[in-house]
Parts: structure tokens; C-alpha cells; sequence
């Protein structure tokens, strides 16, 4: 495998790791810092946030030095930042630390996703984007529970220490694996920005945003959903989080086939289908031991399978100013993890219980279907429009 892709996945792999842990040490800082659960979801929230405003910020930036040195800068900032957060010793000082933490995310997924299929073979870019990916999903087999042990036996900051070892990996990898790159923009980011009068690519990232929302707001609070709702001890929820993260590894390499077999767009509508009814069987099955650790797996599996498609359909929404809109989806996801976190916690905390996550994530997932459905709209138009201005003149 081309060692350049594998320098991609184990940044993947550091950025899996620390936007997943939090979710399965919530408790643990919420105990630490004398906060409550919905106050310690602000956390996930305010990563979600730096990744918005990082990606097109640090895009636009980067546009001027080649891709590998921007690549290897953003997982240096990914590094400290994240270091730091081990040390955050109060609420604000850790809502800092995840906000600044989150800043490169966006733009090293962005960059990192045509890179990989740059490097791709010919009729490939769909398997080189998944492999990058793959570090992403991974980091829910291995690292979020490795983090989440971690977290729940020792202290939650060591969890982040942990994410900081990731990331010095990460930089040598990047370092010594990946080629000399052009710059990630020829146009400069001036005429890169005009991709955004376009209305196809606003409603892709919309569909992000709001489609990626749904599988957000019921992971978000995935700890207490095993623990108070199935009644599991504790330590399940470690388990729990491996069965979600083969679910991810699984659906992101699904993603990747219906891409290559139906067009990216599509495949997105079939993933948001499914997760809809998914969803929905949880709120009837969370209550269940084995159900809710059935449910953890699938929903993954299902979310996951929008990972490769989803990118690949920005991309073609972005022609000529791809690196941007790359990276401004992945602010699109984080929205929709800031979102979903945000949303399902607003009837918990009117008291309503944990499952109530699950129908705030079902109604966003349903809401991505129509967006999608008026994107496939579009295109349609479109092409017919093309078709009617190459026809020649009788």
C-alpha cells in the first residue's frame, strides 16, 4: 500500500481518536470538572465548532505552500492543542483547548481526501479516500476504547496524552512518507472562493450538516444511553465503543463499493434510509442489553457508510476548487456533530431520557433525505440545461 496513503490514515487515526473519546469519557470530566452531562457536551460541541472554522481558514491559508507542509503544520497544531487539553483544569480552559484543538481537523480531512486521490490509480479515488478514512474508523476499534479505558481507570486527561503520542506519529509519518505535493490551490483562494456562488454545493454541505447530524446526536451520549438506559455496568461501554468502531471500519469500506457501484449522491440517499429506521428501532431497543449493543453496531455501520460517498459528492459539487470544498464539508460534518450534540441534548435535559436523542437524530437523518432528493434534482437540471445548450442550431 502506498506508504503516503498510510501517513494520512494515522492522522485520520489521532483525529478519530480525539473527536470520539470524549463521548465514551463524558461522565468522567463532567465528575472532574463538577459539570453536568449536557454542560460537558458543550465539549464535543465546541471541537465541532474549531473544525467549522478551521477548515476553510486554514485552507485558504495553506493554498500558498505545498500540501505536504500544510499537512505536516496542521498535525502539528493537532498535536499541541490536543496535549494542552490533558492539562485543562476548568470548564473554560477545556472549551478553549477542544475549540483550538478542532481547528485543523477540517482542512487536514479536507486537504488529505484529494491528495489521496491524486495519488490514487485511474478509477481508484474512491478506495484512496477510504483508506485515509480507515484511520478514522480504527480509531473507534482501537483508540477510543484504548482512550476510554484509559480515561475511566486512571484520569480523563491521560486519555488526551494519549492522543498527543498519536500525533507526534503522525508528524514523522507525514514527514518521511509523503511526497513533495504542489500547493493544494493553483487558483489562489480569490478565485477558489467563486465555487461558493453555487447552489449545488451549498445544498451538499447542508446535507452534511444536517444527514451526518443524526448519527452525532445519538452518539453523542452513547455512554449513558449503555449505562442508565440498558442497565450495563461501566466498563461495557468500552466494549460498546469497539462494536461501534468495527461498525465504522465496516461501513466506511461499504461506502466505498456503493460509491464505486452507484453514483456518490445516491449511495448517500440509500445510508440515510437506512439510518432513519435505524434509529428508530433503537429508541425500541435501547432498553435491552443485547439490543442496544446489536443497535451500536449497525447504526455505526450505516453512518459510516456516508463517509466516502458524502466527500466524493462535495468534491464534484466543487469542480476546480476542490481542496476548498473538500475541506468546507468536513466544517459541514462538524456542524452537524456540534448540531446533533446540541439538539438531542435539549430534551434530555428536559428530562425526557436518553432515548430521546434517538428521535432528534432520526428527524435530522429524514430531513437529509429531502436535501439529497433536491440535489439529485439539480443535477438533473443541470445536465439538461448542458444538454440544451450543446445541442447545435437547426
Amino acid at each position: 500500500m502506498n506508504k503516503a496513503l498510510i501517513a494520512l490514515a494515522i492522522g485520520g487515526f489521532g483525529i478519530g481518536m480525539t473527536e470520539f473519546v470524549i463521548m465514551g469519557i463524558l461522565p468522567e470530566i463532567a465528575t472532574a470538572l463538577e459539570i453536568t452531562i449536557p454542560q460537558a457536551g458543550h465539549f464535543i460541541s465546541a471541537y465541532a465548532l474549531g473544525v467549522v472554522v478551521g477548515a476553510p481558514l486554514l485552507t485558504g491559508i495553506g493554498s500558498k505552500w505545498p500540501a505536504h507542509k500544510v499537512l505536516l503544520f496542521l498535525m502539528l497544531w493537532f498535536t499541541v492543542f490536543n496535549t494542552l487539553s490533558a492539562f485543562a483544569n476548568s470548564y473554560t480552559l477545556l472549551l478553549i483547548s477542544r475549540f483550538l484543538s478542532g481547528l485543523p481537523h477540517g482542512a487536514f480531512f479536507g486537504i488529505g481526501a484529494v491528495v489521496a486521490g491524486q495519488l490514487a490509480k485511474p478509477g481508484k479515488s474512491a478506495k484512496a479516500i477510504a483508506t485515509m478514512f480507515t484511520g478514522l474508523t480504527v480509531a473507534n476499534v482501537l483508540g477510543v476504547p484504548f482512550g476510554t479505558y484509559l480515561g475511566q481507570n486512571f484520569s480523563w486527561n491521560v486519555s488526551f496524552i494519549a492522543v498527543g503520542v498519536v500525533g507526534i506519529l503522525a508528524i514523522l509519518s507525514i514527514k518521511f512518507w509523503m511526497p513533495e505535493l504542489s500547493r493544494p490551490s493553483s487558483n489562489g483562494i480569490v478565485k477558489d472562493l467563486k465555487v461558493l456562488k453555487k447552489l449545488e454545493l451549498w445544498m451538499v454541505i447542508l446535507l452534511t450538516t444536517i444527514g451526518t447530524g443524526g448519527f452525532f446526536a445519538w452518539y453523542s451520549y452513547i455512554a449513558p444511553l449503555i449505562t442508565e438506559v440498558a442497565g450495563h455496568p461501566e466498563d461495557v461501554v468500552s466494549y460498546a465503543m469497539i462494536l461501534a468502531g468495527v461498525g465504522m471500519v465496516v461501513g466506511n469500506l461499504i461506502g466505498a463499493k456503493l460509491a464505486e457501484k452507484f453514483s456518490p449522491i445516491y449511495s448517500v440517499l440509500i445510508s440515510l434510509v437506512l439510518m432513519v429506521i435505524a434509529l428508530i428501532a433503537n429508541t425500541y431497543l435501547a432498553s435491552d442489553k443485547m439490543g442496544v449493543l446489536v443497535m451500536t453496531f449497525i447504526i455505526a455501520t450505516v453512518a459510516f457508510s456516508l463517509s466516502t460517498p458524502i466527500q466524493m459528492a462535495v468534491i464534484n459539487s466543487a469542480k476546480g476548487s476542490e481542496m476548498l470544498g473538500s475541506s468546507l464539508n468536513q466544517s459541514a460534518f462538524n456542524m452537524g456533530n456540534a448540531s446533533g450534540a446540541y439538539l438531542a441534548g435539549l430534551p434530555i435535559a428536559y428530562g425526557y431520557g436518553y432515548t430521546s436523542a434517538d428521535w432528534v437524530g432520526a428527524a435530522m437523518a429524514g430531513a437529509g433525505i429531502f436535501i439529497a432528493l433536491g440535489v439529485i434534482r439539480i443535477r438533473k437540471q443541470n445536465a439538461q440545461k448542458f444538454e440544451l445548450r450543446s445541442e447545435p442550431a437547426s
